[in-house]
């Protein structure tokens, strides 16, 4: 820490003196940490990619009250695998809005893993999983705590490259412990080594291994009106993008497949609950640069210039070259990748998105509106002055500990059918957490036209302004 006492002294001065832009809503302690953490993540001389995964993969051992249960959905019959490959070639090309036709490889369809997760109320903070037992008997001890029907399929952020269900544990336990549920964290493939449109496919296998279980799973077959997509950042991504991928199969009367010898639905889930997603992966939207001072995450040019810096290793830069780790250069705008173009959300289950004033917030807030114009049921939450994922990065900070009752509370009340029933669009304010209500139509001004302007200038080296470009 000691190259970066100047700036803690700094942000603690201006701090004292009310005279920065996160002092009116950041106690102390968080607003050090947030500049703190703005200067590791963007660091000027990154670490390698597979440098990089390694040091964020040191996975603590599990304690405290947690269950987990580790559990694989077996690899699809060949024909399950043909079927898979074949519906998501044909709906990224249908659902191109350029036109083109992708010609990238589909990836395999293999088996996917994840951790069960479940609450543990009577264990304290040092209590370790009970030794001898096997993971199918350790989903039996979890089991035996569950007190609702609620079963989340979750999807953990980290950019598509980073993170893993043990990073989120304490996300996925919380969760459990709000709903009454259980949590099956996915472990989908990290790019790049393995890019778009591998993790969706992943959370589609995983999604059927819950609905239709193979005779030797853990669970019994899940109904798709107990369970919720749920994740955060890139993880919120994928929530979204596997939602837009059901419903354009229910538009095009694509509902049914061929899950390891059988024809079975693919039925919408009963919610979907999304923590700061990343909709936009060009990262254009203005608040990208207004809502700086507030993020750890950095803003465009200068993530840019990082990257720029960073070294090569053998998964990155890839072979064929792209820019983007996550996804090929020529589906950057697809909107199965940058959900924030998708056409329609027109038939989709009641949705809950929270954010803060974060990088994020402006791409948040356009999808949350035009679903609510599509006739879906949104909850919207905007946190005043907190950064992105607050809820996770900072559990300690009373404004966690109402996301999280919001999110679970939301998570819990599509599936047990209590609570609200309409939409609701709320500004949490800092401090207080007193709720201000807002107007659906208030919440985001921005045009489709005008999303998809900045969007290309992004790419292109340049940024719109209302209806000016300016060069980045």
């Amino acid at each position: 820490m000691l190259p970066h006492l100047p700036l803690l002294l700094r942000t603690a001065i201006l701090h004292l003196l009310h005279l920065s832009p996160q002092s009116p809503y950041l106690d102390l302690k968080t607003a050090l940490i947030v500049n703190v953490l703005r200067v590791y993540i963007n660091h000027p001389n990154p670490k390698s990619i597979s440098e990089t995964k390694d040091f964020l993969n040191k996975f603590p051992s599990i304690k405290g009250r947690i269950w987990v249960s580790t559990y694989s959905i077996p690899v699809p019959t060949s024909d399950t695998q043909t079927a898979i490959k074949s519906l998501f070639s044909t709906a990224i090309n249908a659902l191109a809005q350029d036109g083109g036709v992708y010609k990238g490889q589909m990836p395999q369809v293999s088996a996917v893993e994840g951790e069960w997760t479940g609450y543990r109320a009577n264990a304290g903070p040092e209590s370790r999983l009970p030794k001898g037992l096997t993971e199918r008997e350790l989903y039996a001890e979890l089991m035996k705590e569950v007190k609702g029907k609620t079963t989340v399929l979750y999807f953990h952020g980290g950019a598509y490259w980073l993170m893993d269900p043990v990073t989120h544990r304490p996300t996925t336990k919380t969760l459990a412990k709000v709903t009454g549920g259980r949590v099956f964290s996915v472990r989908y493939r990290l790019a790049p080594e393995n890019p778009f449109p591998a993790a969706v496919v992943d959370g589609l296998v995983a999604y059927l291994g819950l609905l239709y279980p193979d005779q030797d799973a853990f669970h019994e077959s899940i109904p798709p009106n107990e369970i919720v997509f749920a994740g955060d950042s890139a993880g919120g991504n994928l929530c979204l993008s596997l939602l837009q991928l059901i419903l354009h199969l229910h538009r095009t009367g694509q509902r049914q497949i061929l899950w390891n010898g059988k024809m079975v639905d693919i039925p919408l889930p009963a919610g979907i609950a999304v923590n700061s997603p990343w909709l936009d992966v060009t990262h254009s939207s203005p608040s990208c640069i207004k809502n700086a001072p507030f993020d750890y995450l950095p803003e465009p040019s200068l993530l840019k210039a990082a990257e720029a810096k960073r070294p090569p290793c053998g998964i990155w830069p890839s072979t064929p070259r792209r820019s983007h780790i996550y996804v090929a250069d020529e589906l950057l705008m697809h909107p199965l990748v940058s959900v924030v173009l998708a056409k329609s959300w027109e038939g989709a289950p009641p949705v809950y998105i929270c954010t803060g004033w974060e990088l994020l917030a402006d791409e948040d807030k356009y999808i949350a509106k035009k679903m609510w114009e599509e006739g879906v049921r949104v909850r919207f939450e905007e946190y005043e002055g907190m950064p992105h994922c607050f809820g996770l990065i900072f559990p300690g900070l009373k404004e966690a500990r109402r996301c999280f009752d919001g999110w679970g509370g939301f998570i819990k009340s599509v599936v047990e059918g209590e609570g609200e029933q309409g939409s609701r669009f709320l500004t949490i304010k800092a401090g207080t957490l007193e709720e201000a209500e807002r107007k659906g139509e208030e919440v985001s001004q921005d045009k489709e036209e005008v999303i998809r302007r900045r969007m290309e200038g992004q790419l292109k080296g340049e940024r719109v302004v209302g209806e000016g470009v300016a060069k980045l």
